[in-house]
């Protein structure tokens, strides 16, 4: 992998995954894109912007609306050989293509006795962010974490987005792949040289003694902030990020745990029945010995989001949350 150390340029979050697109599409003429207003109109957040003009419209399509029929839609091209990667606009509207993805995507394989893939990447966004309510703001990432079959990717930085779409679509199995809507516009270092990032590979975006910090998606850079506030407090944190939540690399976080025995994991998503519960119960069951007091997860309130912005902030964590949490593990001993 190339190091981002060694890159010469910055590039939007938006900017890192159109390049990806058109990487993929140069060297596989089988990958493909398809969704509303993705074409002509480079789609909502632009990641698509310029794809039409490049590769034409038998490979960069607009679709009707209707999700269910055109990721179903996917789904056979997928099972013919094709890599299409498919773009739902908010994640909320996933809800409305379970059967294609959860039935059927995730199902071919092992029913096909390993005779049938779904090469498919579903990319869609989501999150809370710019006051779209609580039908365009959710964090739904527990449902497809829970599926057999699926993979599921959230990259938080320009350069794992890029290096993580490129290694989805290149996969033989169904992925979903959400972004945050609040990251399109970030800016960070992605090498000019082709990178692939591995699905399953976590990355330490800090390192530390004192405290594991593990967060996803958005939540990274505010736990970033905080790490920062906490250094000038006395506690040197360290920032695990997943990037791949299926798979999920248990032992990069086994060992922060191992070294820093204290534990907080950070979801943008509503607390009860999240990823983080699982991650917090492998911890338990495997580096139980290592913790000096409890893990500590530090969700989104039980409720849906509300349109008001100010409300809106209250109902995730944001950075200050995270310092006050951080300080209760450290020093609950």
């Amino acid at each position: 992998m190339v190091n981002v150390l060694n890159a010469a340029r910055e590039l939007m979050y938006r900017e890192a995954l159109n390049e990806a697109l058109k990487e993929e599409m140069d060297r596989d003429d089988k990958v493909f894109i398809m969704g509303e207003g993705i074409a002509e109109r480079g789609g909502s957040y632009k990641v698509t912007e310029g794809l039409l003009e490049q590769f034409g419209s038998k490979r960069v399509f607009d679709t009707p609306i209707s999700e269910n029929g055109f990721t179903g839609a996917g789904v056979g091209a997928a099972l013919t050989g094709m890599r299409p990667v498919v773009e739902i606009l908010f994640v909320d509207f996933t809800m409305l293509i379970l059967d294609q993805l959860i039935n059927q995507a995730a199902k071919f394989r092992f029913m096909s006795g390993n005779t049938a893939r779904v090469p498919m990447v579903l990319r869609t966004q989501g999150g809370v962010g710019n006051g779209l309510a609580a039908q365009h703001s959710q964090s739904l990432e527990a449902i497809f974490y829970h599926i057999p079959g699926l993979k599921l990717v959230m990259p938080s930085t320009p350069f794992d987005a890029k290096g993580l779409l490129k290694a989805a679509i290149r996969c033989d199995d169904p992925v979903i792949f959400i972004e945050h809507k609040l990251l399109y516009m970030n800016k960070g270092e992605v090498p000019e040289e082709e990178y692939i990032i591995p699905l399953g590979q976590a990355d330490i975006k800090k390192e530390g003694k004192d405290l594991t910090i593990i967060a996803w998606s958005g939540m990274v850079p505010k736990v970033m902030e905080a790490a920062e506030i906490l250094m000038k407090e006395g506690i040197n944190a360290e920032v695990i990020d997943p990037r791949s939540l299926v798979p999920l690399d248990k032992m990069t976080i086994i060992n922060s745990v191992k070294k820093t025995e204290h534990v907080l994991i950070v979801q943008e998503a509503v607390r009860r029945g999240g990823v983080g519960s699982d991650i917090s119960s492998i911890i338990q069951e495997e580096a139980f010995d290592y913790l000096d007091s409890p893990v500590k997860i530090l969700g989104g309130l039980n409720i849906p989001c509300p349109f008001n912005l100010n409300l809106e902030k209250m109902v995730v964590p944001q950075v200050e949350d995270i310092v006050r949490a951080a300080k209760e593990v450290v020093y609950s001993e």
